[in-house]
């Protein structure tokens, strides 16, 4: 596989994620992240919080989709770092009105797919 193979399947990873995010489908997000994945941030008390994959998707499968609250979406993939063969950087934003979400994804290449690893995040609440 050449970089730029893996450069469209990271790229293709990043869209289930956001197609999955935006939808409220819980099952496109998962197939993006890995398993053991996290989402880590800083809470409104100013608190790091590390959230486990599978707590956050019990979240989205509970509330109502952006798409289904007819929320435009907010998608920019910022950047891709190919680190290596199989390690990769992804900074991206995306919204559910009114916050707004700056990503710093980790991504592993394991048993030959890409996954996202770690998500580190950021929110901006905006009118």
């Amino acid at each position: 596989m050449t970089a730029t193979d893996d450069v469209k399947s990271i790229e293709g990873v990043i869209q289930s994620y956001l197609d999955g995010l935006y939808e409220g489908d819980a099952s496109k997000i998962a197939s993006a992240f890995h398993p053991t994945s996290a989402l880590t941030s800083i809470d409104d008390g100013g608190e790091l919080a590390i959230t486990p994959r599978d707590t956050w998707l019990g979240n989205v499968r509970n509330r109502p989709s952006p798409k289904q609250r007819g929320l435009a979406r907010h998608d920019e993939i910022v950047s891709i770092d190919l680190v290596g063969p199989t390690m990769a950087y992804v900074k991206l934003k995306c919204a559910i009105p009114p916050r707004f979400f700056t990503d710093q994804l980790s991504l592993l290449k394991i048993d030959g797919r890409w996954q996202i690893a770690q998500k580190v995040f950021m929110t901006e609440l905006r009118e």
